[in-house]
């Protein structure tokens, strides 16, 4: 038993890079154009929260058997601070304070909940209370994707829905989910399994409408969907009606 819930832990840590790895596509394109163009930040820097959270969950001192979640997370959340930190530098003056501002209270959060942990709570209040925060923004990242599935829905097309990038959430959110299910984990399991669910519609909605995957008519558009973080479409129709050339990435 101990020796699957290592190997799903290590399944789950290199999904998971997978997942955290896919934003540099739009990052490579923010830091050439230098601008971040109609892309959100928000997803980025709520995920490094849930990176934070789910970091120090692993910690054992807070939880048993659960290193494994700290160090995918830890290197998450490192990653998501170079987005995060990237999104700064290029964001419009007119969106960088309130960005910055959104930050600061991210980390106020996580500070918060670290410092009530250390010093109030011990033991199994310890586990609870930071178990109940990481898991809750463990399902609001995995929730991230309902607006393309509504949009891939909407439109019956799975141009804006990477077929890999759908896949690896699920892997993702399956691994993870077993993991918490031989560790007895339900912070771990629930969220994940949750995860696991929603990858899976988005794989069942990809095998529906695969074979749409936009007009014939109108130029291939390279929007950038992943899992967060997406440009919003009607840049793309702009570029194309001004007769822009939109490298592919």
């Amino acid at each position: 038993m101990e020796i699957a819930h290592f190997l799903f832990g290590i399944f789950g840590n290199a999904t998971a890079l997978f997942l955290f790895l896919a934003p540099t596509i739009t990052f490579r394109r923010i830091i050439r154009s230098k601008s971040t163009e109609l892309f959100s930040g928000i997803p980025y820097v709520m995920t490094l929260l849930n990176c934070l959270l789910s970091a120090w969950y692993g910690m054992p001192f807070v939880s048993k058997n659960n290193i494994l979640v700290s160090t995918i997370n830890g290197t998450g959340a490192l990653i998501e601070a170079i987005y995060v930190l990237t999104f700064i530098i290029y964001a419009p003056k007119k969106d960088k304070a309130k960005f910055i501002g959104l930050l600061t209270v991210v980390l106020t959060t996580f500070a918060g909940v670290a410092l009530v942990s250390l010093v109030v709570l011990h033991g199994k209040s310890r586990e609870i209370f930071c178990g109940f925060a990481a898991a809750i923004f463990s399902i609001i990242m995995y929730g991230s994707p309902l607006s393309i599935m509504r949009t891939v829905i909407k439109t019956k097309s799975v141009e804006y829905m990477p077929f890999f990038l759908s896949l690896f959430v699920f892997l993702c959110g399956t691994s993870w989910f077993v993991f918490g299910l031989l560790g007895s984990d339900l912070f771990v399991a629930v969220p994940n399994g949750v995860g696991c669910g929603l990858g899976a519609l988005q794989l069942i909605l990809y095998f529906i409408y695969r074979n749409n995957k936009g007009e014939a008519k109108k130029p291939a558009l390279p929007v950038q969907s992943m899992q967060m973080g997406i440009a919003k479409l009607h840049q793309e129709k702009q570029l194309v009606s001004n007769g822009s050339h939109v490298d592919k990435v």
